[in-house]
């Protein structure tokens, strides 16, 4: 997992509230076992018609917002079920913050474990970030992790809270398998003192 600090990136907005996991990636791709490739399914019935074609009515398809790595949406993003999926999707297209007044708690906690930022925010600082989206083509943030702060560069800056442990792992790159070896050398000699029936050989 790569640590995060700072961004500065396009803002994408996605306009709607409770958007589901089904939404974020249909069903009908969680056959795939390995964690990539997903990107290009995110939101796949919003973005394509029955045919495959992009729908050019659906933001992420419009040109003003390709290559933006921020995503700002309306309450209770990532609802549904626990699918890890959906933020494998979401980073994989590129993503790597989101920002809305509200998520769900399973699919909160499993953005902080793949390396995406979401960052509570308040209904209204949200509503500003939307009109700006939408009044200036190419809108930008800058996201700084260690400062805990959100701003742009016409004046707007807010502050978001976020987990200790949380913030540590996402700046130092760790997910739950990363924060357990760095306790390696420690794990090793507990494994040495233990009596040989309970030792594992490989």
């Amino acid at each position: 997992m790569k640590p995060f600090h700072r961004l500065t990136s396009i803002v994408a907005p996605l306009d709607r509230v409770n958007v589901d996991t089904d939404a974020i990636i249909p069903k009908q791709f969680l056959k795939r076992i390995e964690r990539s490739g997903f990107g290009q399914f995110l939101f796949y019935e919003w973005r394509f018609d029955h045919q495959g074609s992009p729908k050019p009515e659906f933001e992420l398809n419009q040109e003003r917002y390709q290559g933006a790595n921020i995503l700002v949406a309306r309450a209770n993003f990532g609802c549904g079920s626990s699918r890890e999926h959906a933020p494998w999707a979401l980073l994989d297209y590129g993503f790597q913050v989101i920002i809305a007044p509200s998520f769900a708690d399973i699919f909160y906690n499993n953005c902080f474990k793949n390396g995406i930022l979401p960052i509570r925010l308040t209904e209204e600082e949200v509503d500003q970030i939307f009109q700006r989206v939408r009044e200036k083509e190419g809108y930008q943030l800058t996201v700084d992790l260690k400062e805990q702060t959100i701003q742009d560069d016409e004046g707007l800056q807010f502050t978001f809270e976020v987990d200790p442990y949380r913030k540590y792992l996402l700046l130092h790159g760790l997910d739950d398998i990363g924060i357990t070896l760095e306790h390696e050398e420690k794990i090793k000699a507990y494994e040495e003192k233990l009596p040989s029936y309970y030792k594992i050989s490989y």
